[in-house]
């Protein structure tokens, strides 16, 4: 194996960080900066930097596991496909299809998830599926889609965030969960603009802010409300844009001036003067956005309450215009193309809706089979798990953790105990897995080859840098191997870029087209935005909707195959890419193709303009890249530059020239006019010139700037009102409960708690509280404290701050066991999403003694 970096994305979050990663001499690997991604600029958190230590076989799942006895012990990889295959067979014949559950994550590569949509509808023929990404932002995806026609988390890239006048950070402490993001917000505050965080608790990220508002849990509605009723009051609304980009104003109007601001303070406990405060910042720059995160989405009124927030940005004419809109930010490292490709219960590839004959037909048509043989839609996550062991007798489980993560915990985990079958593909042996009746261990993002989508809507590449440990497969080997043993022989290969190629042709023509993007270009471009539809020019140089045999073809190499380079069986061998085409000896790290030694042949080559020269639009459009500076020491352009010795060499704005982008690979000065690379600059670098005339799509990294996706091409203002929380205090459970993130732990903590560095950072759970209630409870600080609700019972010891209101409690929800938060939480469903409510209950606490 060769001892060179491969550059690729971290696995955790939704920004999806760039990093490289080395595999070292004596074993292992090693994970560095990649500076010349724009979204975190090389840095990287506590998790991003350890998160080669889960690669380590010592932590990891490497052999099969069946139960025998009571117990998981090893088993072949035969054996244990054999053993799921006969029982999710066997289960389907004697309950039928509908008893056969799959669940899915947001952790998935887009490819992954497509192929296990594709594998629960065509191969088990099943309704039931959906995945743990329902759990991430569910409610801000259906308030966008009914306000805006189409959902992306960001409808602009974060670059935009500096430039803009002021933003409201709703429910979100991105300094937390997603830290190198919050450079975006310190420079935002540089530049003059102002931050405005909405939060119970007093953050690191509120303690960044120029102003915090602290609601009660669960009344983020009642306070977008009122912010709207005060723009109405005081003249602020943007008439215009209100009459020739919207409908419905006056109805939401009159909605919201039910909201008047005593009647909101009482509600939420922000007072009138930072009410008004709060909006006199947000209107009076020119431009101003909204991000929600899961604080006001994890409700059972969630779509409701982010719908209040697009109101206020659509009143005052802050969406569709440059600088300003609402968007969300997605926690999981694929939450965003985890829902657009098929694993969700009503949704097909694309983010077609299942129930859409057109949209079925199409899909049918890419996958073989009759449009009135697929399912129709099914449960949605929650109401999936609580059906175990009654309907559904089988599940099949990816990348998910339930026992830890899903909302009152205890009850989804007697469930999956009462399946008759459970069979779970994981990297390590979660909670989850542990209930498993088959235990398959799979590979993990930096032992695999696919893509991801960021909360940017930015589609990326995670490259393979190391080899797995033997023994460890693919998920879509084990989709593959399970199809065959099901009868399903063909249309499940086990080659990333193959299964990419189909979910391209699915997803043509849809609100998630992904058409027009390849692997190639998602390496030469850094990612591209969707949506990017493939044009004719494209479909003619690419092969577009032909399948993996057409794309062979010319290169004479349909029909060779060879052993997998992830695993024992599958994908097209490695030689048989290379020899054809003159291509042997291009090979990045464990003998990979790179992806010039893949792509060269195929037509593929390159954003190239007439005469082959490289666009510099299409290069650099979609990336958006332009103006991200900073002072104290954010990297600016030059500092960017400077590494490569071409400080200096920038254009307007910043923007690198051709000479500094191409000088790195020995290749500057290699340009046509207006600094354009000439095609011998492209095939220096193994980058065959495309055709004159040949076009791409640029990609879209910002939305709705002329239109919004809606049929008139208007947003939809949506008249809601306030409500009370699914559960509110009474005499019995007098306090709220909300949960959250820590900074060194990740959502139910599979991977995270097995880092070393990380358990010292944040060893446990922990209950946070005001000084006054911990009066009131003669409670004190390391205390054990149960906190109790209608469901359940956690306990973990005080912590003691004023970062918290008096009447609410905060717990981490990153542990199993007695401190396990999501036993306590509601799983009330908002009606629209079917979001749990995560972040409101009604509990009570207890001080407990040493013994108890």
């Amino acid at each position: 194996m060769e001892n060179t970096s491969t550059p690729t994305h971290c696995p955790y979050c939704a920004l999806q960080c760039g990093m490289t990663v080395r595999p070292l001499p004596q074993g292992g690997a090693e994970v560095s900066e990649r500076p010349d991604f724009p979204v975190n600029r090389g840095a990287l958190c506590g998790k991003g930097r350890t998160a080669a230590q889960v690669l380590s076989p010592a932590v990891r799942l490497t052999t099969p596991l069946v139960r025998s006895g009571g117990r998981l012990v090893e088993a072949g990889w035969g054996e244990a496909l054999d053993l799921i295959a006969d029982r999710l067979g066997r289960t389907r014949r004697e309950h039928g299809a509908d008893a056969l559950g799959v669940f899915g994550g947001g952790g998935l590569t887009n490819e992954k998830a497509y192929a296990l949509g594709k594998f629960a509808r065509v191969v088990l023929g099943t309704s039931q599926i959906d995945y743990n990404g329902r759990f991430c932002m569910s409610s801000a995806a259906a308030a966008g889609t009914r306000a805006f026609g189409l959902d992306r988390g960001l409808p602009f890239p974060l670059e935009d965030v500096p430039r803009t006048g002021c933003v409201i950070l709703v429910g979100s402490n991105l300094a937390e969960t997603m830290p190198p993001s919050l450079r975006f917000f310190t420079e935002l505050r540089e530049n003059g603009g102002t931050l405005i965080v909405v939060d119970p608790r007093r953050t690191r990220t509120a303690e960044q802010a120029d102003l915090h508002l602290a609601p009660r849990p669960g009344t983020d509605l009642a306070l977008a409300l009122g912010l709207l009723h005060l723009v109405v009051a005081e003249g602020r609304t943007d008439e215009r844009f209100v009459r020739e980009r919207t409908t419905g104003w006056e109805e939401a109007r009159a909605a919201a001036m039910a909201h008047w601001p005593e009647y909101v303070e009482r509600i939420t406990g922000v007072s009138v003067p930072e009410l008004r405060q709060a909006v006199r910042m947000f209107c009076e720059p020119e431009s101003a956005m909204v991000l929600t995160a899961r604080g006001p989405e994890q409700q059972a009124k969630g779509t409701d309450t982010v719908g209040a927030w697009i109101n206020l940005c659509l009143a005052t004419g802050r969406a569709g215009r440059p600088l300003s809109g609402y968007g969300c930010l997605t926690g999981q490292g694929n939450g965003q193309g985890g829902r657009e490709h098929g694993q969700k219960a009503d949704q097909l590839p694309g983010y077609r809706k299942l129930d859409d004959p057109v949209a079925r037909r199409h899909v049918a048509g890419v996958w073989g089979v009759d449009p009135d043989s697929l399912p129709g839609p099914g449960r949605s996550a929650y109401e999936l798990l609580d059906a175990l062991g009654t309907d559904i007798r089988a599940l099949l489980l990816m990348g998910s953790n339930p026992v830890v993560s899903a909302p009152h915990a205890a009850h989804v985990e007697e469930r999956l105990r009462s399946l008759d079958f459970l069979a779970v593909a994981d990297v390590v042996l979660s909670e989850t897995a542990e209930l498993a009746d088959v235990v398959l261990p799979v590979t993990q993002w930096a032992e695999e080859t696919g893509t991801t989508t960021s909360l940017e809507g930015r589609v990326l590449l995670r490259r393979r840098a190391v080899a797995p440990p033997p023994g460890v497969r693919s998920d879509l080997f084990v989709l593959h191997e399970l199809a065959g043993r099901l009868g399903v022989e063909k249309g499940f290969p086990t080659d990333a870029e193959e299964v990419f190629g189909e979910l391209r042709r699915a997803s043509a023509g849809g609100p998630a087209d992904y058409s027009g993007i390849t692997y190639r270009r998602l390496v030469e471009e850094n990612g591209v935005f969707w949506p990017c539809p493939e044009t004719p020019e494209v479909h003619e140089v690419s092969g577009g909707h032909e399948g993996p045999e057409a794309r062979e073809a010319p290169t004479g190499e349909a029909g060779l195959r060879g052993p997998v380079d992830e695993g024992p069986e599958g994908p097209e061998s490695l030689e048989a890419r290379e020899a054809s085409s003159g291509r042997a000896g291009l090979k990045g790290p464990e003998g990979q193709a790179r992806p010039e030694a893949r792509e060269a042949s195929s037509g593929r080559a390159g954003l190239t303009g007439p005469e082959g020269q490289a666009r510099p639009e299409a290069r650099e459009a979609s990336s958006g890249r332009a103006g991200l500076t900073g002072p104290e020491g954010q990297a600016r352009p030059e500092a960017r530059e400077a590494p490569t010795g071409h400080a200096g060499l920038k254009g307007p704005e910043g923007q690198a020239r051709p000479e500094a982008r191409e000088a790195p690979t020995g290749h500057a000065g290699l340009k046509g006019p207006e600094g354009q690379a000439r095609p011998e600059a492209r095939e220096a670098q193994g980058v065959p010139a495309r055709p004159a005339g040949a076009a791409v799509h640029p990609g879209t990294p910002r939305l709705f700037l002329d239109r919004f996706a809606t049929p008139d091409g208007r947003a939809r203002f949506v008249a809601v009102a306030h409500r009370a929380a699914a559960e509110e205090p009474d005499g019995a459970y007098p306090l709220l409960l909300t949960t959250g993130r820590v900074v060194a732990q990740y959502q139910s903590g599979a991977q995270t708690r097995r880092v070393a560095e990380l358990n010292a950072a944040a060893p446990g759970p922990f209950v946070e509280l005001h000084p006054r209630l911990a009066a009131r409870l003669g409670a004190a600080e390391g205390d054990r404290l149960a906190v109790v609700s209608r469901r359940g019972r956690a306990v973990a010891p005080a912590r003691i701050t004023t970062a918290i209101r008096p009447d609410t409690v905060f717990m981490p929800f990153h542990w199993p066991g007695e401190g396990r938060a999501n036993t306590l939480t509601n799983p009330a469903l908002d009606p629209t999403s079917r979001m749990p409510e995560f972040k409101s209950c009604a509990v009570r606490v207890e001080v407990l003694g040493p013994e108890e």
